[in-house]
């Protein structure tokens, strides 16, 4: 292979021609012949170039809507000849075919025209045909041509131009992004066919394509590899995109605790004051008040020794009280829609801790699929995007809640959501009180969020857990009595829980018997 080329002919053919002034006088004081298509040659002629157009190159006008202006073998021939094959230079000496050394090109904006509400017809008007047939000939031949996708190569190809030539070093690189452009743009067409023009949920084959955010340090452990890409297509503004003040590079482990927090405090994004701690992907406090200050107090005293270290997201900007208040222990990251300045020198003050402002929460009822790798395939399925209402519950008990035992039940069971199965959150005027989370049974899951609120009204020198007289939250079914006992010895006062169980009539009873009330959503929420 050839290291360094020296560029005689660049074709040019640019949907975003950002950066194409610096790149066209780089060329032409280079004395490299341009040629162009149709607004890209108008674009050069504006800046002062002067481009051969595509049509006296290839001796065929630009036709159809200009669907067909590069597909022909003067294009593509003067890209994919090898420049030391005899056989090769011989075609093109009898062809009248010129080498192309450097190709410079972007494709039709599809994904934008489909972001942007377009119809149909402009949809398909914006899948390009003749820009990824350049881009794979010329990056197949890099071995003698360089194939620019990315205004931000334009610096460093401007530098070799002034030095010379392309490295094949240069080129190699370039080769391997241009491939990973048109397989995102195949996969982005692919899926809008499959999943919005065809409507299918589950396609025969589902191509996913993302781009790197950012490599992490290392992995869940310090052995692993690990990075950050960002969903594929329109998504919600979320941690991949959230801007990070300060505090050191966010690890796997951060990433993907402040992803939890976030998730869950978006469930409250429309309601009052809301703090959620996480630990460990799992929430060790939640609670609401009249403002952040107070609301980070409750979520706090859930479970303070698991707080140490953990990750705090909020649903209001956050102002100076709070930031004191979560700066007085160690926090790893704090997430939040915005901090004013106030708050921001406060925390300012924590050089290590990471501030992540995401401007907006998600969305908690938007679609979407999760995707998990598994030996020998991947796992899909929908976000669990439903919410329940009090009039989606159904009374089974004797004793019917009170208003506030409702608004206790359904904050519990919103918890109780984000957290790992088997879940048993207990909760009392919009705090959670204790929350037991992956454990092989839910008994032990109830047994260990009353131990933790039995801890912390011995911390605070409470005169009893605040357990006593909380709602109860089961993610899944009680398969037997023996978990809601051990609620209702906590103290707890009523109950929300899917039903379902063989058993529900036991439970039931009880339930009954222990002067309970209790409430079916005829929804699960398992996470594991």
């Amino acid at each position: 292979m050839t290291d360094i080329v020296h560029v005689r002919r660049a074709l040019i053919s640019l949907s975003d021609k950002s950066g194409l002034d610096r790149l066209a006088a780089a060329l032409t004081a280079a004395g490299v012949e341009l040629v162009s298509t149709g607004g890209t040659a108008a674009k050069l002629r504006e800046l002062g170039a002067n481009p051969r157009d595509i049509s006296d190159l290839t001796g065929f006008p630009e036709m159809m809507d200009g669907r067909v202006k590069t597909l022909h073998p003067k294009v593509h021939g003067g890209l994919l000849a090898v420049r030391d094959n005899a056989e090769h230079l011989a075609a093109m000496e009898a062809h009248d075919i010129g080498a192309i050394d450097l190709v410079v090109v972007n494709l039709y904006p599809f994904e934008q025209t489909v972001a942007r509400g377009g119809t149909r017809e402009e949809i398909i008007e914006n899948i390009d045909i003749g820009g990824p047939s350049m881009v794979r000939s010329a990056a197949k031949n890099h071995a003698h041509v360089a194939i620019v996708t990315d205004p931000a190569d334009y610096p460093v190809l401007i530098e070799q131009i002034g030095r010379g030539g392309t490295t094949l070093d240069f080129r190699r690189k370039l080769a391997a992004k241009a491939y990973a452009l048109t397989s995102a743009y195949d996969t982005a067409i692919s899926m809008w066919f499959q999943r919005v023009d065809q409507g299918q949920q589950w396609p025969e084959r589902r191509a996913m394509s993302s781009p790197l955010l950012m490599t992490l340090r290392y992995g869940e452990n310090p052995h692993q590899q690990a990075a950050l890409y960002a969903s594929a297509g329109p998504a919600a503004r979320g941690i991949g995109q959230a801007e990070q003040l300060q505090g050191k590079e966010l690890s796997y482990n951060n990433i993907n605790d402040a992803n939890a927090a976030l998730e869950l405090v978006a469930e409250f994004r429309d309601g009052p004051p809301t703090v959620v701690v996480v630990k460990h992907a799992n929430p060790c406090g939640v609670a609401t008040g009249d403002t952040l200050a107070e609301a980070w107090k409750g979520a706090l005293e859930c479970d303070s020794v698991s707080a140490f270290g953990g990750i705090v997201a909020v649903n209001r900007p956050l102002d100076a009280a709070t930031a004191e208040a979560i700066t007085a222990i160690f926090t790893e990251v704090v997430v939040a829609p915005d901090a004013d300045e106030a708050a921001r020198a406060i925390f300012a003050r924590k050089k290590n801790l990471r501030l992540l402002l995401t401007g907006d929460l998600p969305d908690p009822r938007r679609g979407g699929q999760y995707a998990v790798t598994i030996c020998g395939g991947v796992l899909v399925q929908t976000r669990d995007n439903c919410m329940i209402s009090r009039e989606d519950l159904k009374l089974v008990t004797k004793r019917a809640p009170t208003e506030q035992e409702l608004n206790d039940c359904l904050f519990a069971w919103t918890v109780a959501k984000h957290v790992k199965s088997n879940a048993i959150v207990y909760a009392k005027d919009g705090i959670t009180a204790g929350i037991g989370a992956g454990q092989m049974n839910r008994r032990d899951s109830a047994r260990i969020a009353a131990i933790k609120a039995r801890e912390a009204a011995e911390l605070y020198g409470w005169a009893e857990p605040r357990t006593a007289g909380s709602a109860v939250a089961s993610d899944a079914f009680f398969p037997f009595a023996d978990g809601l006992l051990a609620a209702a010895e906590a103290g707890a006062t009523v109950v929300i829980q899917p039903g379902g169980s063989m058993r529900d009539q036991e439970v039931i009873d009880a339930a009954d018997a222990a002067g309970l009330a209790m409430v079916f959503t005829g929804m699960r929420h398992f996470r594991h």
